[in-house]
């Protein structure tokens, strides 16, 4: 359970924020029954036919092993019943009553906006969207979910997710943004990643200086000694309490 200071505390420093920012990674997911990646149980130390995820999931392989890139997608990837959670909906309730500037998110799941979040950044892009590689219509999950194999175009280029993949930049305008807002933050809550992931975990090093950071991750991260608090309890949990208070 969390302790009553730090909870009181971080309520506190909610209330006195004039701009909240939170950044989060797969973790915020897991309650929703998609899996994290690099945990003790993540996706990441998962092989197939002894190629890692990691590699499944990079651009050379899209581009060479198209069909199984596609497979994989279909079997390990896609979630299109998973719910929002209690993470989801406490960040949606405190966007819409003013005290949450943005939920900038390296998930694809699209959960954070279902739950009824405006101001999202997708860092990596969302598995709900997809395009045709010729001629660039747009398409939704169904054009993979519905179908085999290659998914296709009508004008018969093929479709692909639009995610970042390993070896693709991020999104520069969604980067840009992302930096603008941690910029003006003066509390930055970060949950269910491990910030290992560069350019996203690098986004903590634009935060300015007086501004409060708080970590919400069930394992250490690299960052926990700057941190002004760590809670290593369930993120909705927390994120509930503390919305509910802001009733």
């Amino acid at each position: 359970m969390c302790e009553k200071n730090e909870m009181g505390l971080l309520r506190t420093w909610l209330q006195e924020s004039r701009h909240t920012v939170f950044l989060g990674g797969a973790g915020v997911s897991t309650e929703s029954g998609i899996p994290d990646f690099r945990s003790a149980y993540g996706l990441y130390r998962e092989k197939q036919q002894g190629i890692s995820y990691e590699e499944m999931l990079s651009h050379s392989y899209f581009v060479r092993h198209t069909e199984q890139f596609y497979e994989f997608l279909r079997r390990v990837m896609l979630y299109p019943d998973a719910k929002p959670n209690s993470a989801h909906y406490a960040l949606a309730q405190l966007e819409a009553k003013g005290k949450l500037d943005a939920v900038i998110t390296q998930n694809i799941d699209g959960l954070h906006q279902a739950a009824g979040s405006k101001r999202v950044i997708e860092l990596h892009g969302s598995e709900n969207r997809y395009y045709c590689l010729s001629c660039g219509k747009k398409y939704d999950m169904s054009i993979v979910l519905n179908g085999e194999g290659i998914p296709k175009c009508s004008c018969g280029g093929t479709v692909r997710p639009d995610v970042v993949l390993y070896e693709e930049p991020l999104d520069q305008r969604n980067m840009q943004r992302a930096v603008e807002y941690v910029e003006t933050a003066d509390l930055l809550v970060v949950g269910g990643t491990s910030l290992v992931v560069y350019p996203a975990a690098g986004l903590i090093n634009y935060l300015s200086r007086g501004a409060r950071l708080v970590l919400l991750n069930r394992d250490p991260t690299p960052f926990d000694n700057r941190a002004d608090l760590v809670f290593r309890e369930d993120i909705g949990t927390v994120l509930k309490q503390v919305a509910q208070e802001e009733s």
